[in-house]
């Protein structure tokens, strides 16, 4: 087994377009190099990479997946990239995230020039699983270590493609989350709803701004990111001086935004495997308000560190917005709930973990 482990961690997503896959990729390998581990990041990149240890394959492609747009890299030149990079680079162990994700991720999976760990994070429906099955069946086989980041993430891959696997939920870095000075607000500013996600109809923005329109509290509304919704949502609002369009933000503008504002509200109507962004919340000490899907209560429990409503209600959503900002005996309960609750997640926990199998693997 070699004295200093490389691992190349594989993502089929853009690395410099936000998204929870690519949050964890990129969180994990930072957590793995501060523990002596030399890791590197290979994915897609619109633009400069985000991070001195990643290595760009080309640019994405949108593709239609998981009732979602998502940018991947599908096409033969990012595949010829991967390939010579994984030649040039001689890894000790690769860790696939998403490994049956067409582009660089399925591509090492196919090859597998070395031990391989993949891990899956979709849950809901999945096309290709479908129509490609013969061949992910032949494929999967070639990873080594099969792991899941949540139930439902387990549901969807084992009920098409069979086999063992190890459940290791997301990470976040509570640490750094907590460590983030919260954004300067005036003393008479209202108390702020955050919304920070996609803006698409899964993502359930448009029953947020529906809710807050029937909020009788003196709040504001600061709305991150951006999506196909955005044009028509922001023309539908345009005459409301409550409400805040912020577009694509950093992680640290995330993290002190979440540490500033009194409710995050993640109304998704579904297709989430796990709610990271809700554990982070809860390490921002934010109150969370969020929909009851399976998803979320991984990690989210009602009326204990948070308050979930069933997804599309309009009313119930603002309901729940009008008790997190009004009663404070309430908000205060769930807030110290929450940040015991994102503890149980942290980044570092997650990758003892991963540490332990990378080194399994390879010693094989």
């Amino acid at each position: 087994m070699p004295s200093t482990l490389r691992v190349g961690m594989l993502c089929p997503y853009s690395l410099t377009v936000p998204g929870g896959v690519q949050m964890q990729v990129l969180g994990l390998a930072r957590e793995v190099r501060s523990r002596g581990v030399e890791a590197r990041v290979l994915g897609p990149c619109d633009g400069p990479p985000p991070a001195s240890f990643v290595t760009p394959l080309g640019n994405s492609l949108p593709t239609s997946a998981n009732g979602s747009i998502a940018p991947l890299a599908p096409d033969p030149p990012a595949m010829f990239r991967t390939l010579q990079v994984l030649a040039a680079e001689r890894f000790d162990v690769l860790h696939l995230h998403e490994p049956m994700a067409p582009g660089p991720t399925l591509t090492a999976a196919v090859t597998h020039r070395y031990p391989t760990v993949g891990t899956f994070h979709a849950a809901g429906r999945s096309t290709s699983y479908k129509l490609i099955k013969p061949w992910l069946l032949s494929w999967i086989k070639r990873i080594d270590h099969k792991v899941v980041v949540s139930k439902d993430a387990l549901a969807l891959v084992q009920s098409h493609l069979g086999g063992e696997y190890e459940v290791l939920f997301n990470g976040v870095d509570v640490k750094r989350i907590r460590q983030t000075p919260p954004m300067e607000r005036g003393a008479d500013d209202p108390p702020a709803i955050f919304f920070c996600g996609r803006h698409e109809e899964r993502k359930g923005l448009a029953v947020l701004v529906d809710a807050f329109e029937r909020l009788d509290v003196a709040a504001e509304l600061w709305i991150a990111s951006n999506g196909p919704d955005t044009a028509a949502l922001t023309k539908r609002t345009a005459n409301d001086d409550r409400i805040r369009w912020l577009g694509r933000i950093s992680d640290e503008e995330k993290f002190a935004r979440l540490r500033a504002a009194s409710v995050f509200c993640a109304p998704s109507l579904g297709g989430e495997s796990f709610g990271v962004v809700l554990i982070e919340a809860m390490a921002g000490g934010t109150t969370v308000v969020a929909s009851s899907l399976d998803g979320y209560r991984n990690v989210a429990t009602h009326e204990v560190d948070s308050l979930l409503s069933p997804p599309g209600d309009v009313d119930a959503l603002t309901a729940q917005l009008r008790r997190g900002l009004t009663d404070r005996s309430l908000a205060e309960r769930l807030r110290a709930a929450g940040d015991t609750r994102a503890e149980r997640f942290a980044m570092s926990t997650l990758a003892d973990r991963y540490i332990e199998i990378y080194h399994d693997l390879a010693s094989r």
